[in-house]
C-alpha cells in the first residue's frame, strides 16, 4: 500500500494535510512480522509511532499475577504505540503480532524534527485532540455496553457493516478484544443465533438481511425485551 495513502485512513493521522502527510510518509521505515511474533514488550524503550499495513496486532498490559489485559486489537490502517512521542520514552503495552504482518513505523526522533515546522504542528495538534476523542468514547462504551453490544461494534469497527464477515481473529482474540473470557463469547454466540438470528460458524459470520441498517436507530440488546 502507498505509505501517503496508509497514512491518510489512520484515524490518528488522517486530519494531516497533504504536505505534512507526504512527509511523513518519506520517513517511514517497513517491518514484517510473523504470527505471533512479538514486536515490544510493556516497558520497552520506545522507538516510535506504528502503522499497520496488512494484518493484525494485539495489544496487551500483563498484570501483577501474570494475567494478559488486551487493550485494543489494531487493524490495517490503524497507528498504535502513538503515546511514546510526549507521555513516557517506554511503550506503555506490550504488542504481539495475531496474523502475519506488514508495518511502518515512525521513529521518534524524526517526528520530532518534522515538529520543527509550525504548519506540521498545527496539523499535528489537531490529530491528538482527535483522538482523544476517540479513546474517551471506547472507555464509555467497554463501561456501559453489555456483552453483545461491545461484540456488535467490535465486529463493525473492524469489518464494516456486511452481511457476512469471516474474521481471521481466534474467538479467544475476540473475547480479549471486548473484554470478556473465551468462555462468556461462548455462552453469547447461542443467544445471537436464537435471539438475533447471527450464524457463527468457525470463523464466519452470517447476518441477517438488513441487520446493520436495522442498527442505525435504537435497536434492543440481546436479552432485552
Amino acid at each position: 500500500m502507498d505509505r501517503t495513502a496508509l497514512l491518510a485512513q489512520t484515524t490518528f493521522f488522517e486530519g494531516l494535510a497533504t504536505p505534512s502527510r507526504e512527509a511523513l510518509a518519506a520517513i517511514c521505515r517497513p517491518r514484517d512480522l510473523r504470527k505471533r511474533e512479538l514486536l515490544f514488550r510493556e516497558g520497552d524503550r520506545g522507538e516510535g509511532v506504528f502503522l499497520v499495513a496488512s494484518g493484525h496486532i494485539q495489544l496487551y498490559k500483563t498484570t501483577p499475577a501474570g494475567e494478559e489485559i488486551v487493550i485494543k486489537i489494531i487493524k490495517p490502517g490503524e497507528s498504535f504505540a502513538e503515546a511514546v512521542l510526549f507521555e513516557a520514552d517506554r511503550y506503555p503495552v506490550s504488542a504481539v503480532a495475531l496474523t502475519a504482518c506488514r508495518l511502518y513505523i515512525v521513529l521518534k526522533q524524526d517526528i520530532e524534527n518534522l515538529l520543527g515546522r509550525s504548519d506540521f504542528r498545527r496539523d499535528f495538534i489537531t490529530m491528538l485532540m482527535r483522538k482523544q476523542r476517540y479513546l474517551t468514547e471506547r472507555i464509555r462504551q467497554l463501561s456501559t455496553q453489555d456483552v453483545a453490544e461491545r461484540l456488535l461494534g467490535f465486529l463493525r469497527e473492524q469489518y464494516g457493516p456486511r452481511d457476512q464477515i469471516q474474521t481471521v481473529l481466534s474467538k479467544k482474540d475476540i473475547a480479549a478484544a471486548i473484554g470478556v473470557t473465551p468462555e462468556t463469547l461462548s455462552r453469547l454466540i447461542p443467544r445471537l443465533k436464537k435471539e438475533m438470528k447471527i450464524v457463527w460458524t468457525g470463523r464466519a459470520l452470517r447476518f441477517p438481511a438488513g441487520f446493520w441498517p436495522a442498527r442505525a436507530g435504537k435497536v434492543p440488546s440481546v436479552g432485552e425485551n
